[in-house]
């Protein structure tokens, strides 16, 4: 055992200037900070989101149906800044009180229907516009066996090997060992399977896919905790050639940029509220 073993107390308390990237909004307790009203646009579908992994799930299903020809499928995208803690504001913690984003108000319904986590999001629209989501029973099951897996999977990737890798205050080897050996673990799952399919259904692109890309694809692109030589993303080509794939289809790029308020300025827009609002670059 090191000299820097941690050994638990028995009684765990918060201490709230733990360090790490996200520790002024970190919290041990659920419910709204502030009293704040969210913005409502002239579309049914209001989006309130960043453009996280898990954020633009929701912009790129969008852009999808709308390139599909979905005109119902037209939304209001609103920023949500999560380092200055605008998803524990009221109107934001009463459609999702995990105050996590996505989070998405459907008023085309009687009384308005809340939607909140991303696979949620992605099989509300696709059942709501038939679209997305393969109608043949197998299929059907395969892209919903492949959506749960990238909700149950990310978290290994997102909060652990992204935390201890590129958050975390200090750097401790036995973490980071234990996430990337598990990434890698999932990267290889991955990989076997796209071996023999196209997409994660199969031959159909469906939302199981729209989960998965902005994770893993973005990952093996090496846009994501800069790990891509530290984790040898190049050895798993059936998921680079999927993620190329993928990243190529305009719906993707659209969406991709929604919300988004970092890098290239000419990729970001931070709200979105008609099509014009993406310009093409």
């Amino acid at each position: 055992m090191s000299d820097n073993s941690y050994t638990p107390p028995k009684v765990w308390t918060w201490d709230s200037e733990s360090g790490g990237k996200f520790a002024s909004i970190n919290r041990p307790i659920a419910g709204p900070t502030h009293e704040k009203t969210l913005p409502v646009g002239k579309h049914p579908f209001q989006l309130y989101s960043l453009a996280t992994p898990n954020g633009v799930k929701a912009t790129i299903m969008f852009e999808e149906l709308l390139a599909l020809g979905h005109a119902d499928a037209e939304y209001d995208a609103w920023l949500i800044r999560i380092n200055e803690g605008d998803q524990f504001g009221s109107d934001f913690v009463a459609i999702n009180p995990n105050s996590k984003i996505p989070a998405l108000m459907d008023h085309g319904t009687n009384p308005p229907t809340r939607v909140f986590e991303s696979g949620s999001i992605l099989l509300y629209l696709a059942e709501k516009f038939g679209a997305l989501l393969p109608t043949d029973h197998g299929k059907r099951t395969e892209a919903m066996n492949w959506l749960f897996w990238q909700m149950g999977s990310a978290p290994y990737l997102g909060g652990g090997f992204g935390h201890f890798y590129a958050y975390a205050p200090e750097k401790f080897e036995y973490p980071i060992n234990r996430f990337a050996m598990e990434v890698k673990r999932q990267l290889d799952v991955l990989n076997r399977h796209l071996a023999d399919n196209r997409y994660m259904a199969g031959d159909e692109y469906s939302i199981a896919d729209i989960a998965i890309y902005p994770w893993y694809g973005v990952l093996v692109e090496g846009a994501l905790y800069d790990a891509a030589e530290f984790l040898s993303v190049h050895e798993y080509e059936h998921v680079r050639r999927w993620a190329a794939e993928i990243a190529a289809r305009p719906a993707v790029q659209r969406g991709r940029r929604v919300n988004r308020v970092w890098g290239d300025e000419a990729l970001q827009v931070a709200e979105r509220h008609d099509a014009s609002d993406i310009s093409d670059v």
